[in-house]
């Protein structure tokens, strides 16, 4: 597919200046949706001149962006209720989560837009006690229920985060351990960013309406992602809890009265379970090639992070 313009719906997030930077190395023409109060200047740098003004829960600003010429090849939907811009901005998380992403289905399929991809959950499908993952999975099902071509990237848990605790960490010897002593599925995001790139302009329409996890090679562990950064840096690395037992035990009698951590919450007692693993890594290899391993993407983490020179292995 010739690359054209590609509309990323969250593009001023962590994870969505990422895509745009992965779409613009493919030589696409970027779009971004942001939000009237969203902050452009990243983008900006990225060399973004397109943007138009959208909120998921304005259909009518939707529809006004997603026909906006000329029209966009693939959109690309990396936003999400729980973000810090949207605690900021009072939004409603567990609408935008659903109400606004069935809004933004119903727009691109009005405008005849030719793929959706959308940045969606590893075993979302199986974890309705966790409204953050089951969200997404209300999502899938209703863009094949609209008949809305799409390409659900089912992501793992991600090495980095948007406030990203782990590089400080690792300088001192320590890596974070989420949840200890459970193996998930990881992703590094610049890696997702490129195979959502890799969907919007190079994945052919035969391969649409499907959901594919996307993760490292194998689960990783926290002594396992430890032993990799010690190589990586060359000196001890150890995994330890991330957060202190004391913190731990409180974090419940909290939750009832903060909405966000009841949501972690529910996120790391599914976790615990030992569910967050891929079932079919074969689709990933089919449509992207091979998983990167836990040593290649710690290798490469530890060179963004300024944490080892450029020639690093």
């Amino acid at each position: 597919m010739e690359a054209g313009i590609v509309t990323v719906v969250g593009a001023s997030g962590t994870l969505g200046s990422e895509i745009v930077r992965a779409l613009l190395k493919k030589g696409a023409r970027v779009r971004a949706m942001v939000r009237a109060t969203s902050n452009r200047t990243k983008l900006e740098s990225l060399g973004v001149t397109d943007f138009v003004v959208a909120d998921l829960m304005d259909p009518t600003s939707l529809q006004r962006a997603l026909t906006a010429e000329p029209r966009a090849q693939a959109v690309v939907a990396s936003a999400i209720g729980s973000s810090a811009h949207t605690a900021r901005t009072k939004g409603d998380n567990s609408r935008t989560d659903n109400e606004g992403y069935r809004n933004l289905v119903d727009a691109a399929r009005n405008a005849g837009v030719p793929r959706i991809v959308l940045i969606s959950i590893l075993e979302c499908d199986k974890a309705s006690e966790v409204p953050l993952f089951h969200n997404k999975f209300v999502t899938e099902q209703y863009l094949a229920e609209r008949r809305q071509p799409y390409l659900a990237l089912r992501a793992g848990a991600f090495l980095d985060r948007a406030r990203d605790m782990v590089a400080p960490k690792v300088r001192k010897g320590v890596f974070p351990e989420i949840v200890p002593g459970v193996a998930m599925g990881m992703i590094y995001t610049p890696d997702l960013a490129r195979y959502a790139a890799q969907a919007a302009l190079d994945v052919p329409a035969s391969a649409l309406n499907q959901s594919v996890d996307v993760c490292w090679d194998v689960p990783a562990t926290g002594p396992l992602l430890a032993a990799a950064f010690t190589r990586a840096l060359g000196r001890p690395v150890v995994a330890k809890p991330a957060f202190p037992p004391l913190l731990i035990a409180v974090m419940p009698l909290v939750a009832r009265f903060v909405p966000t951590l009841r949501d972690m919450l529910a996120v790391l007692a599914w976790i615990r379970k030992g569910g967050y693993v891929s079932r079919d890594s074969q689709k990933q290899k089919d449509l992207f090639g091979e998983p990167p391993t836990i040593e290649e993407a710690v290798a490469q983490y530890c060179r963004d992070k300024g944490l080892v020179g450029p020639t690093a292995s």
